[in-house]
């Protein structure tokens, strides 16, 4: 009974299912891959946000070269500022509302100098393109506490004096005439002394491990149901194929020797003169009226 799907034409739907079935797995994959790769900086984040901090030399040689294993780790660096060649960097986002961040240079009582992120600043009111102002870093000797990242990619746009298009750390280099650290920057959590006035702190990373894994499940869900969509076309028409060999069947026991369709249109038709209570239809009793009338004379007509 199931012989037709021996046929090109239903082949040609299964190699069709096999390779939607086949993409689906492979986008599933790929959401596993990407939950696992989520979950595993969540991790990071976990092991090194809180951590304690590491000094000294432990600390810069982070900022040199930072793992990636490594980030969100905190350091603790003891130096100065050096405020007159802070930075701002542009089209940065806090609660949905777009801002700067402050970057200064810090230098260590090591003498290297590295890059330390000290929070966001709003869009000024008093003027466009530019904070209203941006807090001083304290002076002379200060202890820091900053969590570490690496450098952020550059940008293809421009940015007007005193700012940044992101912090891409080999374009601060150029901008100074001192080397600095290019393998990580520090974003400021603690200063001690502590300002008075200080930028707002910048969020903490995002822990949400959004909707992989559901996304996962659809696309496996969605590469079986092919399969069973392929199964029920097939019983569908086994069904078909049994209902016409019946309707043959019975229209040769009746003296019918026609192809099946036509069977069907005979049988339509015969169909139509009844009601559902088994009565003429109107048609029907209108056809049988038709076939009783005399027939008018030759010389009338």
């Amino acid at each position: 009974m199931y012989r037709f799907l021996a046929s090109t034409r239903w082949v040609g739907w299964l190699i069709l299912v096999a390779i939607f079935a086949t993409a689906c797995v492979s986008l599933g994959n790929w959401q596993a891959n990407r939950r696992e790769q989520v979950l595993t900086g969540i991790e990071r984040v976990n092991r090194n946000y809180f951590a304690d901090p590491v000094s000294g030399g432990q600390a810069l040689e982070k900022f040199n070269q930072l793992p990636e294993e490594k980030t969100w780790m905190t350091a603790k660096l003891t130096g100065s500022y050096l405020p007159g060649d802070t930075l701002i960097v542009r089209n940065r986002i806090k609660a949905g509302r777009p801002g700067y961040e402050v970057l200064v240079p810090f230098k260590t009582t090591q003498g290297e100098v590295v890059i330390i992120d000290r929070g966001y600043l709003p869009i000024g009111d008093e003027q466009s393109g530019h904070p209203d102002s941006i807090p001083a870093p304290p002076s002379g000797e200060v202890t820091v506490l900053a969590r570490l990242k690496p450098g952020e990619v550059r940008l293809d746009r421009g940015a007007p004096e005193g700012q940044i298009a992101s912090i891409q750390l080999e374009d601060y280099a150029q901008q100074v005439d001192y080397g600095i650290a290019q393998g990580a920057y520090g974003i400021m959590y603690q200063e001690d002394p502590a300002p008075s006035v200080t930028p707002q702190p910048l969020d903490a990373p995002d822990m949400d491990e959004g909707p992989h894994l559901s996304y996962e499940f659809q696309w496996y869900a969605f590469g079986v149901l092919a399969f069973v969509g392929f199964w029920y076309a097939a019983r569908q028409q086994k069904k078909l194929n049994a209902e016409d060999a019946a309707e043959l069947a019975e229209a040769r026991a009746l003296g019918f020797d026609e192809p099946v369709h036509k069977v069907r249109k005979v049988r339509a038709k015969a169909e139509k003169k009844y009601r559902r209570d088994g009565s003429l239809t109107d048609e029907a009793i209108e056809d049988a009226l038709l076939d009783e009338a005399p027939e008018a004379p030759s010389d009338l007509r």
